[in-house]
C-alpha cells in the first residue's frame, strides 16, 4: 500500500519553484502579504482548473472540505473566497503570464521530436485568435459591440506537441492582425495563417526578418502571373504560380514575387489558394502545411471544453487574465506530465483522472495508468452477464 505524498503534491513538484519565486518578486507579488502568498493563489487556481470548480464559494467549500490535506500540497494560507477574490483583483496578472512562459519553455523541448506531419525540418507555427463572449454589464472594460463584450485570445502555437508560444489577450474588438506587430519572428521558421492575416507589409516584415509564410488568399487579390511550374492535379493541386502584385498599395508594400498554389481539397472539394514567401519546397508541402494550421483551431476548441476560460471567478481585467494565464499554465503542466511520465493517455483523459485523484494518497504513475479493462483473471463465473441472452 503506498503511504507517500497526495497526488496534487506530485503533480504540483513540476512546477519549478525557483522561476516561480523570481516572477513573484519581478512585480512584488507577495509585498505586503501576511498569509495568503502568490503561490497559493497559484495552486487554490490550479486545483479549481483541475477539477472544474464552479465559483469562489465552489473552490472555497470543497478546499475546506480538504483543510486537513492543504499543507501537504503546499497552501499554507487560510482558505477563504474573499481572500481569493482579493488576490485575483490586486496582484499582479504578469506574474502568472511570465511563469506560464517558463513553463512553455520547458514543455517545447520534450516535444521537439513529435512528428509534425509534413516533411519539415523548421520550426512551424499557427497563429490564429479566438473570442471569449462576456456580458458587458458585468464586464464593462472589455466592450466589443453595442451591447455585447469579448475578448480574444491571439495565440502562435508550436505544431509539434501544439504548445502555445505566445498568447496575447486584448479586448474583443482588437483586429488580429494588429498583433502581428508584436510578434518576435524567429528566422526560418514558418508562420501559417488564415487571410484574416493579409497585410502585406506586416507580411513584408516577415520576410525581412528571414521567416516564411504560408498564409490563404483572399478571393479579390490584384496579382500578375510571372511564371508556372507543373502540378500533379491527382493531389488536388490546380497551379503553381510566381506572382508579383498589381495593387497600387500592395505593390508598394510587398514589391517582391510571391508564390500562388491552388489546391482542391480531395476529401471536402473546397478549393483553397495559398500564398507564401518559400520557393524550395513542393507545392504539395505548402498545402499539406496549411492544413496544419487546424490545430490551433483545435487548441481552442479543447482548452475552451476542458480547462475554466469561459466562466470567470473575478470581474476586473486583471482577474480575467489571471484566470486565464493560470489556466494556460495548468494546460503546460499537464503536457509535461505527460512527457514525464511517458503517458499514452490523452491530455483530456490525463485532467479527468485527476480530477477525482487529486487528493489521494497514490503514486502518480499508477493513478494515470491504471487500466479500465478486466483483471487479468477475467470476471468471476458468478458474475451476470448484462448483455448474456
Amino acid at each position: 500500500m503506498y503511504t507517500g505524498r497526495i497526488v496534487f503534491s506530485q503533480v504540483m513538484d513540476l512546477l519549478p519553484r525557483h522561476e516561480f519565486t523570481k516572477c513573484v518578486r519581478r512585480y512584488r507579488g507577495n509585498s505586503r502579504v501576511r498569509r495568503f502568498s502568490c503561490l497559493d493563489q497559484f495552486l487554490c487556481m490550479a486545483f479549481a482548473q483541475l477539477t472544474y470548480r464552479e465559483s469562489l464559494r465552489d473552490i472555497e467549500t470543497c478546499l475546506r472540505a480538504l483543510q486537513p490535506k492543504l499543507y501537504h500540497v503546499g497552501i499554507r494560507g487560510p482558505m477563504a473566497r474573499s481572500t481569493l477574490a482579493d488576490a485575483n483583483e490586486r496582484r499582479d496578472w504578469r506574474i502568472y503570464a511570465d511563469f506560464a512562459q517558463v513553463l512553455i519553455g520547458r514543455a517545447r523541448p520534450l516535444y521537439a521530436d513529435e512528428p509534425l506531419g509534413v516533411e519539415l525540418e523548421e520550426t512551424a507555427y499557427a497563429f490564429d485568435a479566438t473570442t471569449i463572449d462576456l456580458c458587458l454589464a458585468l464586464f464593462p472594460w472589455a466592450r466589443f459591440r453595442k451591447h455585447k463584450a469579448a475578448i480574444k485570445l491571439h495565440t502562435q502555437l508550436d505544431l509539434r506537441g501544439s504548445i502555445p508560444c505566445v498568447i496575447h489577450v486584448t479586448e474583443g474588438k482588437t483586429h488580429e492582425v494588429t498583433v502581428l506587430d508584436a510578434l518576435l519572428v524567429e528566422p526560418g521558421a514558418f508562420y501559417i495563417m488564415d487571410r484574416g492575416y493579409i497585410d502585406f507589409g506586416r507580411l513584408s516584415v516577415l520576410t525581412q526578418s528571414g521567416a516564411f509564410f504560408v498564409v490563404r488568399a483572399k478571393r479579390n487579390l490584384d496579382y500578375r502571373r510571372c511564371a508556372s511550374r507543373p502540378v500533379d492535379k491527382v493531389t488536388g493541386l490546380r497551379s503553381d504560380q510566381t506572382i508579383v502584385l498589381r495593387g497600387p498599395k500592395t505593390s508598394h508594400e510587398y514589391p517582391i514575387p510571391l508564390r500562388r498554389i491552388s489546391y482542391v481539397d480531395p476529401e471536402t472539394r473546397k478549393r483553397f489558394v495559398f500564398l507564401t514567401n518559400h520557393f524550395p519546397l513542393p507545392a504539395l508541402t505548402i498545402a499539406q502545411l496549411y492544413k496544419c494550421r487546424w490545430r490551433v483551431e483545435l487548441f481552442f476548441k479543447w482548452i475552451k471544453q476542458h480547462l475554466r476560460i469561459k466562466a470567470f471567478y473575478g470581474l476586473s481585467e486583471n482577474a480575467v487574465k489571471t484566470q486565464i494565464w493560470i489556466a494556460i499554465s495548468v494546460y503546460v503542466l499537464v503536457a509535461i506530465l505527460k512527457k514525464d511520465l511517458k503517458l499514452e493517455r490523452s491530455p483530456a483523459e490525463i485532467l479527468q483522472i485527476l480530477s477525482i485523484t487529486l487528493f489521494e494518497k497514490e503514486e502518480i504513475y499508477q493513478v494515470l495508468t491504471a487500466s479500465d479493462s478486466q483483471n487479468e483473471g477475467g470476471e468471476s463465473s458468478n458474475q451476470l452477464n448484462l448483455f448474456d441472452p
